[in-house]
């Protein structure tokens, strides 16, 4: 069974502007809390469809390696990336802008399945996503306000 997790942010900037923020894979570790320990694959990365990016991070003092691929790539509407490999069984999560009110609502839509979720999804899983999530958007609240 998979699980959702939906954001959405206004943010007073235009929508262009704001795809290429999120969409420059160097804004990820400024997007991601410390205590993941974000390390990123050696930069540059061309930013399109097929792109992959490796990375680790670290969750409950386990390291782990991720590989993400971008499925879809549709500038300055949409990406979507997909974990090739990493902690989830699944991971899809696509990343929409559109101008709203004179700015730009930012969307992203995860879908995911933990390897163990009938155990540990409803316990921590969950929880540590509200938690990154939540970062994501007090960081992305800040730096786009300015």
């Amino acid at each position: 069974m998979a699980f959702l997790l939906d954001r959405e942010l206004w943010v007073p900037r235009p929508f262009p502007w704001c795809f290429r923020f999120f969409s420059a894979v160097e804004n990820l570790e400024r997007l991601t809390p410390s205590w993941l320990r974000f390390e990123l694959s050696p930069l540059p990365i061309e930013m399109q469809a097929g792109a992959l990016i490796d990375y680790r991070i670290r969750s409950y003092g386990v390291a782990m390696r991720w590989r993400t691929l971008i499925r879809t790539w549709e500038l300055p509407l949409r990406f979507g990336d997909e974990q090739l490999s990493g902690p989830y069984a699944v991971w899809r999560e696509e990343h929409t802008f559109a101008e709203h009110n004179g700015g730009t609502m930012i969307c992203d839509h995860v879908r995911y399945r933990e390897l163990l979720s009938f155990l540990s999804d409803p316990l921590m899983v969950q929880r540590q996503l509200r938690r990154i999530f939540d970062f994501r958007t007090d960081t992305i609240r800040r730096h786009f306000s300015g």
